[in-house]
C-alpha cells in the first residue's frame, strides 16, 4: 500500500519521548491516548485531515481519547516511554513495544 506525503511526513515526526517530558501538556488537556493495537501515524492522518468519520469511530469504540487522570497517574509513577506525534492543538500518544513502521 502506498502512503500519502502527509502520513510519510508524520511518520518521520514520530519519536518516543518519556512521561516527565509530556506532563505539562497532560494538564493541559491537550494528550490524546491511543490503544496499542492502532497505528500512530494513521490516527494522526485521520486527525490532520479532519477525517471526523473515522474518529469518530475511533473515539467512540474507546480506541482514541483524551487522557484519562488515571492513565496520566500510571505514566507518571513509571516515567512511561511513549511513542508521540504533534497535530497541533493535539499531541498524539501510545504506549508501543515497537517503532510504528510504514505498511
Amino acid at each position: 500500500m502506498e502512503r500519502s506525503e502527509l502520513y510519510l511526513k508524520l511518520l518521520g515526526e514520530t519519536a518516543k519521548i518519556r512521561w516527565s517530558e509530556l506532563a505539562k501538556l497532560f494538564s493541559g488537556g491537550a494528550l490524546l491516548h491511543l490503544a496499542p493495537d492502532l497505528d500512530l501515524v494513521d490516527v494522526a492522518e485521520a486527525v490532520a485531515n479532519d477525517d471526523a468519520e473515522q474518529v469518530g469511530v475511533w473515539v467512540n469504540s474507546g480506541a482514541m481519547a483524551k487522557m484519562s487522570a488515571e492513565q496520566g497517574a500510571d505514566y507518571a509513577a513509571r516515567d512511561a516511554e511513549l511513542w508521540a506525534v504533534v497535530v497541533s492543538p493535539w499531541v498524539i500518544v501510545q504506549e508501543r513495544t515497537s517503532a510504528p513502521t510504514a505498511h
